[in-house]
């Protein structure tokens, strides 16, 4: 078999918001500062417990393969305060908003357990629980405000943004980024689709350029956060629009990928089914081109 000469690199979403940045690496908030106190910290809002060492472990598996790398995607979760998946798109009886990381079902909106706040939305929300329920995927999450647009958590983690323009400067190449989630009115795990697409935004819907490109590598390494949400519903989706011959060209790197805590079945589960389809997992030290 002759070696790949077109690698891609897809990471998903590594960014500081779901990375455990160590406190001592922590930067300082300028804006939260008060006088005579301590200043504060910027703070990652949705950390992913292992997800620091997982995007160091990929800058440098960056730095180490750099020429070899054909191009590089990178996905961004990108949001807005109000989203359907934020604490204060929803409201109970006494009008308080869920706890972050509530379970909202059908029946939640169905019996006025849960509504959502603003009440031209009530529809659609009903609307969006019963699609998520049909598709089987997930049931609604609410979590804790993140990647807002414009933020520090937003940012893609120093040390990997730091491979990144490495790469760009040696390559004399643009790395690819694509944005996904702010649209409020569906949830965008996948950098290929959203949950529920919303028929009047494009960015929700099938995103054909990028399939297609990954669809002309001779490998696809993926790596990123959270191996358990975007990272296996990323993969799903472009090995269904893949072509099951090409799902082989997928190479999960199982060391720059954590699951989300308390969805760790989730991620398992994700590497069982696409490696059974023929998807491929390996360590990032252990890869060679």
């Amino acid at each position: 078999m002759r070696n790949p000469t077109k690698i891609h690199l897809l990471i998903i979403d590594p960014q500081n918001d779901f990375c455990d940045i160590p406190e001592k690496e922590l930067p300082i908030d300028p804006k939260s500062s008060a006088a005579g106190k301590p200043a504060p910290l910027y703070r990652p809002s949705l950390p992913v417990a292992g997800g620091d060492a997982d995007m160091k472990r990929l800058a440098a598996f960056i730095d180490r393969l750099g020429k070899k790398l054909y191009d590089i995607h990178v996905t961004l979760d990108s949001h807005n305060p109000v989203d359907i998946a934020h604490p204060a798109w929803w409201m109970n009886a006494k009008g308080e908003a869920p706890a972050p990381f509530s379970l909202i079902s059908e029946g939640d909106v169905v019996n006025g357990a849960w509504k959502a706040r603003n009440p031209l939305a009530r529809s659609h929300s009903l609307h969006y629980v019963r699609s998520l329920s049909a598709n089987g995927r997930y049931q609604l999450v609410i979590w804790p405000e993140h990647c807002l647009i414009g933020s520090w958590g937003h940012n893609v983690h120093p040390a990997v943004k730091g491979a990144l323009d490495r790469w760009a400067r040696t390559k004399l190449e643009v790395v690819d980024f694509v944005t996904k989630g702010s649209n409020p009115l569906t949830e965008h795990y996948s950098a290929v689709q959203a949950e529920v697409p919303d028929p009047n935004d494009p960015s929700t819907m099938l995103n054909s350029r990028l399939i297609k490109t990954l669809g002309e590598a001779d490998q696809v390494l993926i790596a990123g956060e959270a191996l358990s949400h975007c990272v296996a519903n990323t993969v799903r989706d472009i090995a269904d629009n893949f072509g099951e011959e090409n799902i082989r060209k997928l190479v999960v790197l199982t060391d720059c990928a954590s699951s989300v805590a308390g969805f760790e079945d989730l991620g398992a589960r994700f590497l069982t089914e696409m490696t059974a389809r023929g998807m491929q997992t390996t360590r990032s030290a252990d890869f060679t081109a």
